[in-house]
């Protein structure tokens, strides 16, 4: 396969700098600043949404190269090995972090989101509303999920 670059749109600010913190960004308020290449009216229209999905690089983690493995969710010896592209984690081929976000209010270049799980400085590569449509109502997941995840969006 042929590689591709993609170059960052803009940068998250926030309070949250360490990336072993991994829990409790349901309060975590953030600001995606978008790179002046796309003007003053490049968030236009998005303020009208509740939501964005957040599509940015997990930057500030090694890229350990071997995915072949499946690994317990998260580290934790307690959960079933998972392979690469069953989990949200950062280890990733291509390290790249989806969150779906409450907008809080748009500005100009300036977005502010509440829960979105990346830290001060992380590359955001790309930002699309949340429309209905393209939530599921039927998502299934295994019972341990729930488990594992209950601090995750806690404040």
């Amino acid at each position: 396969m042929s590689a591709f670059e993609i170059t960052p749109i803009g940068t998250v600010r926030n309070d949250r700098t360490d990336i072993q913190h991994s829990d409790n960004w349901g309060a975590v308020r953030s600001t995606i600043v978008v790179d002046e290449r796309f003007g003053e009216a490049c968030l236009q229209g998005l303020e009208e949404f509740s939501h964005v999905e957040v599509v940015f690089v997990f930057d500030r983690l090694p890229d350990d190269g071997d995915h072949r493995e499946p690994r317990p969710y998260r580290g934790r010896a307690d959960l079933p090995p998972m392979g690469v592209f069953a989990g949200r984690g950062p280890r990733r081929p291509n390290r790249i972090g989806v969150t779906c976000c409450r907008i809080e209010s748009v500005d100009s270049r300036e977005l502010t989101v509440v829960g979105l799980d990346a830290v001060s400085g992380t590359p955001v590569i790309d930002l699309k509303p949340v429309l209905k449509e393209f939530v599921p109502a039927d998502v299934r997941q295994p019972e341990w999920v729930s488990g594992m995840m209950s601090d995750y969006f806690q404040p």
